[in-house]
């Protein structure tokens, strides 16, 4: 029998069959599961260092999925980050200067978040990287639609009080044509009549008799009216708001008081000859967010072209200003 064992036996001389023990048996089937056992672990271990378990291969495909529904993502905010710079644009230089708004800076539109690390438990992963760039892109979109949404919350507040802001803005003459000798010493360098030296010339010179009328160019209210023989001498400051402001100065007489709201045209002062001046005249100064700037581009109010072009060339031509 096929398995079966035997032995010899020297007295009988003859081979006779050896009869498996119980333990014997044990011993066998013990050896030869483990052997199989052990060939199965090795197998298993095999296996899996080279082949995916149909579990890893979904899950595999799931991230292969997610990467690219990511890159997706990146692609429409790189798409929306295109369109919301061209709305920070036009922001900035149409809706902004139509208003008199200051542009918003590139660096505060699109700085970034500073402290501690936002993205640390984005970290570790396989496509960490990929997370981790789609998420700052998306907090920075999200800080620039709120810096944009608060601009044209400012830009709306602005329009509504376009009307007031367009009566406010200095765009008239202080002093009447008929009343003018000439306009000399306008904004620039300019020889001071006193001192003989060249110097900067903050306003423009409106030369007329003492006790012309001068007028406000603008809605606003007083701000300064103060009396004096020394520098710009009698000088009245209106506030027009919207950042305007503007002097008058070598005055001969005050026609309001501080705190006296006034409407463009109104008679404030008399021209007269006070403080640091050379002869009858009205120092005219326009001041933008507390800057000086050229009066002769406030004038579009009472002007024709032809006025206007007449005004330019003798302020501009006037090598000496009157204070």
């Amino acid at each position: 029998m096929a398995g079966s064992k035997y032995k010899y036996n020297l007295k009988t001389l003859s081979y006779e069959r050896i009869e498996p023990t119980f333990k014997g048996r044990s011993l066998q089937i013990l050896s030869f599961v483990s052997t199989g056992g052990v060939f199965a672990v090795f197998f298993i271990i095999l296996t899996y260092m080279f082949f995916d378990s149909p579990k890893e291969k979904i899950l595999k495909r799931e991230n292969e999925q997610l990467r690219l529904q990511f890159e997706l993502v990146n692609k429409k905010m790189n798409e929306i980050s295109a369109v919301m710079d061209d709305i920070q644009s036009r922001d900035n230089n149409i809706y902004r200067v139509i208003f008199e708004a200051e542009p918003i800076p590139e660096n505060v539109r699109k700085a970034g978040f500073g402290g501690i690390n936002r993205y640390k438990h984005l970290e570790g992963n396989d496509n960490s990287e990929l997370l981790i760039k789609t998420q700052k892109s998306l907090d920075q979109l999200k800080k620039q639609l709120y810096i944009q949404s608060k601009s044209f919350d400012e830009v709306f507040g602005l329009a509504k009080d376009k009307e007031k802001m367009l009566a406010s803005i200095p765009s008239i003459q202080p002093v009447s044509n008929m009343d003018l000798k000439k306009a000399a010493g306008g904004y620039g360098m300019r020889m001071h009549p006193i001192l003989k030296i060249p110097k900067f010339h903050y306003g423009m010179d409106f030369t007329a008799n003492v006790g012309t009328e001068v007028y406000t160019t603008g809605d606003g209210v007083v701000k300064e009216v103060e009396g004096s023989q020394r520098g710009y001498g009698n000088k009245i400051i209106i506030d027009h708001g919207f950042g305007y402001q503007t002097l008058y100065a070598h005055l001969s007489a005050f026609n309001v008081r501080e705190g006296q709201k006034v409407k463009r045209g109104d008679v404030i002062a008399q021209v007269g000859n006070t403080g640091f001046s050379s002869g009858p005249h009205l120092h005219y100064e326009v001041l933008k967010n507390d800057k000086k700037v050229n009066p002769i581009n406030f004038y579009f109010n009472d002007l024709s072209p032809e006025e206007y072009d007449r005004l330019i060339e003798i302020s501009s031509t006037a090598s000496q200003s009157f204070d």
